[in-house]
C-alpha cells in the first residue's frame, strides 16, 4: 500500500476545489492539522491519514457505503417463529438464510445449514431461537464497502443497523450486482 505524500494530499484537495477548512470538516480533524500535514511539518497517525483520504474519496464520489449497497426490504423471522415457518419464508423468497429480528434489532441468523445440522425429527416445530446462530455481522449505514467486504469474507450476510434497528442487509450477491 502506497501512502500519499503531503504533496499528493494537497494536489487532490485543490483538484477537488476544497479548502483546507472544508477538508478538515469532512475528515473531522482541525484545519491547522491539514495545513501542517500538507506542509510536511507533521507525520499524521495512520487513522488520521485514513480519515483524510476517505474524505477526499468521498468528495470525489468514489466511496461506496453500506447504505448504497444494502437491500432495504429485509426479509426476516422472529425468534419465536417455528423453524418450519422460517424454512417456508426462505424457500418462498429463494434465500438460503434470513436474519432473526426482535423488535427491529438483530439477534441472529438462521439458514439451511443450521436446520440441516439439527438431527431431530421435529426440528420444524422448534422455535427459531433454538436453531439459529447468534453470530451476525453488523455495520452502520456509513460503513465503507471495504468494511462490508471484510465481514463477507467470513459471514454469509451483513446487517446494516442504525440506532439499534435493522435498516438493511448486504450479501455477496449485492456486491456482485453492484460491481457488474
Amino acid at each position: 500500500m502506497k501512502l500519499p505524500t503531503p504533496e499528493d494530499l494537497r494536489e487532490r484537495r485543490t483538484e477537488l476545489d476544497l479548502t483546507q477548512s472544508e477538508l478538515a470538516e469532512r475528515a473531522e480533524v482541525s484545519q491547522p492539522l491539514i495545513a501542517r500535514i500538507e506542509g510536511g511539518d507533521v507525520d499524521p497517525r495512520l487513522s488520521t491519514l485514513r480519515r483524510i483520504v476517505n474524505a477526499l474519496e468521498e468528495a470525489e464520489g468514489s466511496i461506496l457505503r453500506a447504505s448504497d449497497l444494502m437491500n432495504r426490504d429485509v426479509v426476516s423471522v422472529a425468534p419465536d417463529d417455528s423453524v418450519h415457518h422460517a424454512k417456508d419464508v426462505m424457500d418462498g423468497k429463494g434465500y438460503s438464510q434470513v436474519p432473526v429480528i426482535r423488535d427491529g434489532s438483530p439477534i441472529g441468523l438462521i439458514g439451511n445449514t443450521d436446520i440441516r445440522q439439527r438431527s431431530e425429527e421435529n426440528v420444524g416445530e422448534l422455535p427459531v431461537a433454538e436453531v439459529m446462530h447468534e453470530s451476525i455481522a453488523q455495520v452502520e449505514p456509513d460503513a465503507t464497502i471495504d468494511e462490508v467486504d471484510t465481514y463477507l469474507d467470513h459471514k454469509a450476510a451483513v446487517l446494516v443497523v442504525e440506532n439499534g434497528k435493522t435498516v438493511g442487509i448486504i450479501t455477496d450477491a449485492d456486491i456482485a450486482a453492484h460491481v457488474s
